[in-house]
């Protein structure tokens, strides 16, 4: 129940999640009593049914956002491990986790662990292009990355792609400074020679495509499925984009404004257009990032998220565990490791 809005807006998007899904059950961890008087304000909002599929686990610490993850050794009862805890423990299957990233990833690590054979976890997130979403990863789990590591991610991300986005065969590039080879520093380098060699390694019938060094400007278009990079530079794009698309909506928004009757009826006329518009660029429709390579369903959202994106993000949360997305990561992962051990000349992914 962390967060910049919590508990309230986490409470909200757990309301909004369970009328929209009558399969859905949702346990809310946390101050109970505040979540008791979160929920007291939304008594009408929930039918009798689907309040039986909401319960409450008290949890009598939180890790605040400017908290480092080291918090979590001091504070036992946080929120976020006692979320881990009902998961590794069979009480329930998935974690949506609206606090703060760096006590997330540290918790699923301490509680679940990592997939054999996974090195490091990567935070994916789901972006809006002209062609459709694209996965991009890693967000922010790992400042600095080797080439090794980046290719699990494409590993992952290409799994990812297929079984949220139902891509059949996903587009994979690399987020570069150019669309030449040579282009980028040393570890870019390594990483698209070795992602180019495991695409020309496939069979006659190859599952994922090579595509390339992909530019920031590119993602946009629809140049790739999957993009991968470290998580540094993730970050930096992601909180790019938003900015980028919040103050697209706050000019648009102003020059209405400053435009008089008849730029206010134009805008009456293009509502639909516009909410479609929102509905395509906006980040909490998405829901929210999966943290991959652990072992557990985790869905990080960001920390200034608002109901609707919590909702969004417990819908990403139950496609994953419908998707059985934890077993066929480990089966790819498997089979990354077995044919890396068989030799060069067979193909990881």
């Amino acid at each position: 129940m962390g967060g910049d809005h919590a508990p309230a807006e986490v409470v909200h998007g757990a309301v909004v999640a369970l009328r929209q899904d009558p399969h859905v059950r949702l346990q809310l961890v946390g101050d109970e009593p505040r979540i008791r008087q979160e929920l007291a304000i939304r008594e009408n909002a929930l039918a009798p049914a689907q309040n039986d599929r909401l319960a409450l686990v008290y949890a009598p610490e939180v890790i605040g956002m400017s908290e480092a993850a080291a918090a979590l050794r001091k504070k036992r009862g946080a929120s976020i491990m006692v979320a881990m805890d009902q998961v590794r423990e069979g009480r329930a299957q998935a974690v949506v986790a609206a606090g703060s990233t760096g006590a997330a990833m540290s918790a699923a690590l301490l509680r679940w662990g990592r997939i054999k054979g996974v090195e490091r976890p990567a935070i994916a997130a789901v972006l809006p292009t002209i062609k459709g979403p694209c996965v991009l990863l890693d967000l922010g789990a790992n400042v600095d990355c080797k080439p090794e590591w980046l290719m699990q991610f494409a590993l992952m991300g290409t799994e990812y792609s297929r079984m949220v986005l139902k891509v059949t065969r996903p587009r994979v590039g690399v987020l570069n400074i150019g669309e030449e080879p040579e282009k980028g520093d040393e570890k870019a380098v390594a990483f698209h020679n070795l992602l180019r060699a495991e695409a020309e390694r496939q069979g006659p019938e190859p599952t994922w495509d090579f595509a390339g060094n992909v530019e920031g400007r590119a993602i946009w278009q629809g140049a790739a499925d999957v993009v991968v990079t470290d998580g540094f530079t993730g970050n930096v794009v992601l909180k790019t984009a938003e900015g980028v698309a919040a103050l697209v909506t706050d000019l648009l928004v102003d020059e209405i404004r400053r435009g008089g009757l008849r730029a206010k009826l134009g805008a009456l006329l293009m509502k639909g257009a516009f909410r479609g518009l929102k509905r395509r660029t906006d980040p909490a429709e998405y829901g929210g990032a999966l943290l991959l390579g652990v072992e557990g369903v985790c869905v990080i959202c960001h920390g200034s998220s608002k109901g609707y994106a919590v909702a969004n993000a417990v819908r990403v949360a139950r496609e994953a565990v419908a998707g059985d997305y934890l077993s066929l990561i480990r089966e790819r992962v498997g089979r990354a490791e077995a044919e890396t051990e068989a030799g060069p000349t067979r193909s990881a992914l």
